[in-house]
């Protein structure tokens, strides 16, 4: 990998604009953010872990996406992978974690809640729109010891609004019939927060047969003593999602048109319906002790109905599948600020999650006819997971330039499954107790200079409700496959309102799986390494000048696997696993009512198979533009166009990857040049 490169561009390239920040940290953080009383909360996550990237929401407000995690696609690092059919639209990933939905390595948190489904999928996210985020927060790496499941090569936080007095409103019409509105509003007195948000979207879609409808309606309420040694509250969301689904192209039929949707795919599409309930309890013990609880309650049910080829012969690619999700857990932690040298933090979670999954498989039509008597039932299946995790972490500080971060975690999961169609039963694999140490330290070299280094172990489990998750009719055990992570970085303020960062990273896990449970697919891929170099720089450079810049390098490549018929992996790179992430970005303030940006991202080609033999695809490099006029201090407008050169590329992935049939890539072509007018109202 060419780290020399990365090294020169350091004192080559532009930086970055964000908050001024205490002395230790190596946070970058982009736009403006509220600063919290961080004696009265928990910690920050910027003030004990090391590799931390914040994106404020003067930076989200006025985005136009069709689903929030292309958000974070504005971040350093974040591969997106786009596969735009209907509900199922993407997700974002990083770490040379891909999103293909085998090896769901990112946690994903809302207000702290965890939002993954039972497979580590990130369809909570979707509940989220841009008006309502106060700010995304992305840890990457091992290091982080308050989350466990699915926290394997990192995790991200979407901070929603939390209150403050204000009322604001905006309206988006665009290309592809695309309507939306978005409603905010927050009041704050006398200790009492509250805030709504509402949303709905309507849009045709780039391609035939792409309709999609969704609606979120949000509430939070919270109440603080006079003392501001208790605060409580609550917190509410909903949302529906009906959408079409394309499916997708040959290379022929794509050639011949992008914007098509074959005739098998007639009658797919997705019925989406979640929500999240939160209690929140933080209450300050001693003026060095603080408890901070969450109760939570999370609802997932989904009917999707796909046909993913055009083969004639069996029912494997016509299926409907449904989901149905209960989580219900419990997250509590102890601060004990002891000494300005001296913070322990710790704590337990507990999450039941009750849960079916019924499959159907469908003998070919065109289009195919989901009403009908399916040819067989696949699954139908009830099953349960428990998870208990504990964590223990000290910020020790005994020099003021250096900070000291050992932690500890634990987890164990229980749990049971009864296979409908069989009558068969089992239990959860015994994974027995997961040990995951860790330790993270940062030095000031000087006051704009910071050196830091982790370490640490996370882990991977199975998921879903058959075997090899499960342990029926003779299963073999399976051992927890362990991550071990380390990483070394520097961040650096060469200039004012300048920052930059470099870090090193490589990831190592000892039995990974690529685990589809929606398919009932389990391909063991051994020994992987991921490694990489992520470089990031932005700066403010005039009071009307921004500019950021990152580029990721990274590589995830098998070290020691076979395939169920011998052949050796070893060497083969992780499929769908971009070699490059690039983003290119600048802000212009041209006078007090213009406002002009420019952002560009480019990713690699990666291989779409395990054998690396079927070519590379997927790469692409996006430019979009926008403009903000001002018409008052509280009403401006926004055009934004996205693929402003009007670039073809595609999402891609193999065809019969898993069944049988021809081999060959199949498209899932993006948009082309798009445009959007908003009207935004801030009272």
């Amino acid at each position: 990998m060419k780290i020399k490169l990365l090294t020169l561009a350091v004192s080559a390239a532009f930086s970055t604009a964000s908050q001024a920040e205490s002395a230790g940290e190596s946070t970058i953080t982009l736009g403006e953010v509220t600063v919290r009383n961080a004696q009265n909360e928990p910690l920050l996550t910027k003030n004990i872990l090391t590799s931390v990237d914040v994106l404020a929401a003067d930076k989200i407000e006025d985005k136009q996406v069709m689903n929030s995690w292309e958000l974070l696609g504005q971040m350093p690092g974040i591969q997106l992978t786009e596969t735009r059919m209907g509900a199922e639209s993407g997700k974002a990933t990083f770490r040379a974690f891909n999103g293909e939905g085998y090896i769901n390595g990112i946690k994903v948190l809302i207000d702290g809640i965890p939002s993954n489904v039972n497979s580590g999928n990130q369809r909570f996210i979707d509940m989220i729109f841009p008006l309502e985020i106060d700010y995304l927060e992305v840890v990457r790496g091992t290091n982080d010891p308050r989350y466990g499941l699915h926290n394997i090569g990192g995790n991200f936080n979407v901070g929603t609004r939390q209150g403050g007095n204000y009322a604001e409103g905006r309206l988006t019409v665009g290309s592809y019939n695309t309507r939306e509105v978005q409603a905010a509003y927050g009041r704050e007195s006398g200790g009492f927060a509250q805030n709504y948000f509402i949303a709905k979207q309507d849009a045709d879609g780039y391609r035939d047969h792409s309709k999609s409808e969704k609606y979120s309606l949000g509430g939070k309420w919270f109440y603080t003593t006079d003392d501001r040694r208790l605060k409580m509250g609550l917190t509410a969301r909903i949302y529906e999602h009906d959408a079409e689904e394309p499916g997708y192209l040959t290379a022929s039929e794509m050639a011949a048109s992008r914007t098509q949707s074959p005739a098998k795919n007639a009658n797919d599409g997705s019925e989406r319906d979640m929500k999240q309930f939160a209690a929140h309890a933080d209450w300050q013990v001693a003026d060095d002790l603080l408890w901070s609880n969450k109760l939570y309650l999370n609802e997932y049910k989904e009917d999707r109905k796909i046909t993913f080829t055009s083969y004639a012969v069996g029912n494997a690619p016509r299926q409907r599948r449904q989901w149905d999700e209960t989580q219900t857990g419990l997250i509590s932690t102890l601060t004990w600020r002891a000494s300005p040298m001296l913070t322990v933090d710790g704590g337990i979670n507990y999450e039941q999650q009750d849960n079916s999954y019924r499959r159907d498989r469908y003998n070919y039509r065109v289009p195919t006819d989901f009403s009908a008597t399916p040819a067989r039932v696949q699954n139908d299946d009830n099953y349960t997971l428990n998870n208990f995790g504990a964590y223990v972490q000290a910020i020790i500080k005994p020099i003021d330039a250096l900070k000291i971060i050992p932690a500890f975690r634990v987890d164990r999961f229980s749990g049971h499954t009864h296979l409908n169609t069989s009558g068969a039963t089992g239990s959860l694999q015994d994974y027995g107790w997961i040990n995951q140490p860790k330790l993270s330290a940062v030095y000031n070299l000087t006051a704009d200079a910071h050196i830091y280094a982790n370490w640490g172990k996370t882990f991977q489990v199975l998921t879903g409700s058959t075997a090899p998750a499960y342990l029926i009719g003779g299963q073999t055990a399976y051992s927890p496959s362990i991550n071990t992570g380390k990483e070394i970085g520097l961040k650096i303020k060469p200039l004012a309102g300048t920052e930059a960062r470099i870090a090193l990273w490589q990831q190592d896990a000892d039995d990974e799986v690529a685990n589809m449970p929606s398919t009932g697919t389990t391909v063991g891929l051994g020994q992987t390494r991921r490694k990489g170099v992520d470089f990031q720089i932005s700066s403010r450079l005039t009071e009307k000048l921004s500019l950021w810049f990152s580029h990721a390098i990274q590589e995830a490549k098998v070290v020691s696997a076979y395939t169920a018929n011998g052949v050796s992996l070893a060497g083969k790179e992780v499929f769908s696993t971009p070699r490059y992430i690039t983003n290119l970005g600048a802000e212009y303030q041209l006078g007090a009512d213009w406002r002009l940006g420019l952002q560009a991202r480019a990713q690699g080609d990666y291989y779409i198979d395990d054998l690396n033999a079927q070519g590379k695809y997927g790469g692409f490099a996006v430019l979009d533009a926008s403009v903000r006029y001002s018409i008052s201090p509280s009403t401006s407008i926004d055009l934004q166009l996205k693929n402003l050169t009007d670039r073809n590329y595609a999402y891609v992935w193999y065809d019969n990857f898993f069944w049988g049939g021809a081999d060959r890539p199949m498209f899932s072509p993006a948009p082309g040049r798009s445009g959007y007018l908003s009207l935004n109202i801030k009272m």
